[in-house]
């Protein structure tokens, strides 16, 4: 498979739309995935806000500078999205390691994304934003502060703050 970098080369040189719907295939799942979450399990927002996100990301692509993953960068356009979008239905209101383990044996996956996607909630957005980036995505609390623009040791706390709301929820289920 190709990597990144040479996709997003024959993107930005020749305007190549299949290296750009490969690079979206490889990346779609885990954007998808983060605003489900990041939007409490609504998945018609999400799916709204990924598509603004995938706009974004091309019509940005030639300013990505490799300073960090390409998946990164793309979360930090998503969450950005994600931002916007909230900011401008807040505005319209005003106007007019979490551990997983315990969901496995009792479970399908997509039912175990449901409830998960309900238990994030609980949570405020930046503590939501924080362990979908950790624990789903897989990202170091170096790049979720990249993305999100926190300071290194608030995404700490919003991890650790998040994963103990989610721990009592369960347990209090």
């Amino acid at each position: 498979m190709v990597d990144d970098n040479t996709l997003i080369a024959r993107v930005i040189s020749s305007g190549d739309q299949n290296a750009f719907a490969t690079l979206i295939k490889k990346h779609q799942g885990a954007i998808r995935q983060f605003l489900r979450r990041l939007n409490a399990g609504d998945q018609a927002t999400a799916d709204d806000i990924a598509q603004e996100a995938f706009l974004k990301i091309y019509q940005k692509l030639d300013t990505f500078l490799g300073q960090s993953s390409f998946s990164t960068w793309a979360h930090k356009i998503a969450y950005n999205c994600f931002l916007k979008y909230k900011q401008k239905i807040y505005h319209q209101h005003e106007v007019d390691g979490f551990n997983l383990s315990i969901f496995e044996a009792k479970f399908e996956d997509i039912e175990k994304d449901l409830i998960i996607e309900r238990l994030m909630s609980c949570l405020d957005i930046a503590e939501r934003t924080c362990v979908t980036l950790s624990v789903s995505a897989g990202m170091s609390h170096q790049e979720i502060s990249t993305i999100t623009k926190f300071p290194l040791g608030t995404v700490k706390s919003h991890i650790n703050r998040g994963k103990q709301k989610l721990t009592e929820k369960v347990n209090h289920q």
